[in-house]
């Protein structure tokens, strides 16, 4: 059997999954499960890349021990984030998190230099606090000695490549998160780069999702006890997601469901009109030069946050203070206690930056509500059951939003990702927007991965032949 890995790390926890082809069929199995959690250092919520560089090898090292050794793996994370690098290739940054407050202001500061329209209009990238162009510049203003050192950049998945290859390599769809890339050009935007005052060697040729970037150095070849080509999927975790959305036609709008709900949809040229940039949505890069037209909503971050706080787990932490706590709630028993309280009113704006990174979920639930002149949510079913709706609410407008800026009326939605698992929400949605709902892959990262690897070794001829076998290996479920 030819096996494939897929390392699928997100927000709070990644995966290494194998997959492989039997009869026409795409078939996966978990070998390895890792947190990810945040750490405090200097003041900044960081990544903790070294722990990540573990769990990586250790996952792979996995792989040898079962006896299924990948011939080829793919490495996919969230977006905008980076580290740097110096001439000698030593990082001589931190991972910083892009729930980290350093950005705050620079939004402004940027105004003064480049007017967002105008942003908006070469990138296509709706505005997000963390946006990589607001980080770089925080940076700079925090940390000048790092950018004047600095002779590479590199997104999180792409410098874990360069950690297993020693191969620096920038991929598409993950720098396409950074509001830095001209979107009609597909590449760095040399006038943006100018304004903001970094300089152009840093970033590097961006290739597209099949590209081999290498094969394992000696040192992780001697930890892991093989080689394996390391192949770019859709780095940026929605990208691969969407690639795994079996999507029939195009008036579907998907949503990659997770700690982030991104909704929207497959378009073959950007949208940069300032009624799209007004609606705040974004055209990242996809598979084969597709942008993937979306809105990024808060999504299950909201849930991940209270139950963590229910069950006294701090949001971020350092490693020596870490402790484990006993769960006193699951998150079947938040969706029951939200159920129980259906009628509860009161309805929020989830995408507000106070529910970006709040030192308690719980109580900027409530201080919204009561800011609103809400019934403020007492009971924990109430809290959920706020949390609940408001998203599926807010799937809906943004859905009327795409009709009026596409002009195509959408018929169905996909739901993809660990999010397809919550029957609430997606009952809601389908109430709110009165459109016929299906779920899974419930691996829809990860699945997405593989198929740029499938792909690149000839198991599919495309995208489309890939998509149709999927509906054939995963049990997709309509609401």
């Amino acid at each position: 059997m030819k096996y494939h890995l897929a390392i699928d790390i997100g927000a709070s926890s990644g995966r290494h999954i194998l997959g492989y082809i039997d009869n026409g069929k795409m078939i996966l199995e978990e070998v390895y499960r890792f947190d990810n959690i945040q750490i405090l250092k200097d003041g900044h919520d960081c990544w903790d890349i070294d722990e990540l560089i573990k769990h990586v090898i250790a996952g792979i090292a996995e792989c040898k021990k079962i006896g299924k050794i990948p011939s080829t793996m793919g490495i996919d994370t969230w977006g905008v984030d980076y580290v740097l690098l110096d001439g000698e290739g030593n990082r001589i940054s931190d991972a910083v998190a892009y729930r980290d407050s350093r950005t705050k202001g620079m939004k402004e500061e940027l105004e003064k230099l480049l007017p967002f329209e105008k942003l908006y209009e070469k990138t296509g990238i709706q505005y997000q606090p963390y946006n990589t162009i607001y980080q770089l510049m925080a940076n700079k203003k925090e940390h000048p000695e790092q950018i004047e050192k600095a002779e590479r950049l590199l997104m999180i998945p792409e410098y874990l490549n360069y950690i297993l290859t020693g191969v620096m390599m920038n991929e598409y769809t993950n720098a396409s998160t950074s509001a830095l890339l001209n979107a009609e050009e597909k590449t760095w935007d040399k006038e943006i780069l100018s304004v903001i005052g970094i300089p152009e060697k840093i970033f590097g040729e961006l290739n597209l999702p099949t590209t081999v970037v290498g094969g394992f150095c000696d040192k992780v070849k001697e930890e892991v006890g093989f080689d394996c080509q390391v192949i770019l999927p859709a780095t940026h975790d929605t990208g691969s997601a969407f690639m795994a959305v079996p999507a029939k036609n195009d008036t579907s709008v998907y949503i990659s469901s997770g700690t982030w709900s991104l909704l929207g949809v497959e378009n073959s040229e950007p949208i940069t009109s300032k009624i799209s940039m007004d609606a705040n949505f974004s055209n990242e890069g996809g598979f084969d030069y597709r942008f993937r037209y979306l809105k990024n909503i808060m999504g299950l971050w909201m849930i991940q946050s209270i139950r963590r706080e229910l069950n006294g787990q701090a949001y971020v932490k350092n490693k020596s203070q870490v402790k484990e706590s006993e769960k006193k709630y699951s998150f079947a028993e938040l969706e029951a206690a939200a159920r129980a309280c259906s009628n509860f009113p009161s309805v929020i704006d989830v995408d507000k930056e106070e529910f970006l990174a709040p030192a308690s979920m719980i109580d900027a639930v409530k201080a919204e509500c009561e800011k609103t002149g809400q019934r403020v949510p007492c009971e924990i079913g109430e809290i959920m059951q706020c949390v609940y709706v408001s998203l599926a609410k807010k799937y809906a407008k943004s859905i009327k939003e795409l009709e009026g800026i596409t002009g195509k009326t959408y018929t169905c939605i996909h739901v993809v990702g660990g999010g397809s698992r919550d029957g609430y929400l997606s009952e809601l949605t389908k109430r709110e927007t009165g459109l016929p709902v299906f779920t899974g892959p419930i691996e829809g990262t990860a699945l997405g991965n593989l198929m740029s690897q499938f792909i690149k070794d000839g198991e599919f001829d495309g995208l489309l032949s890939a998509r149709g076998a999927i509906y054939d290996s995963f049990d997709i479920k309509e609401v």
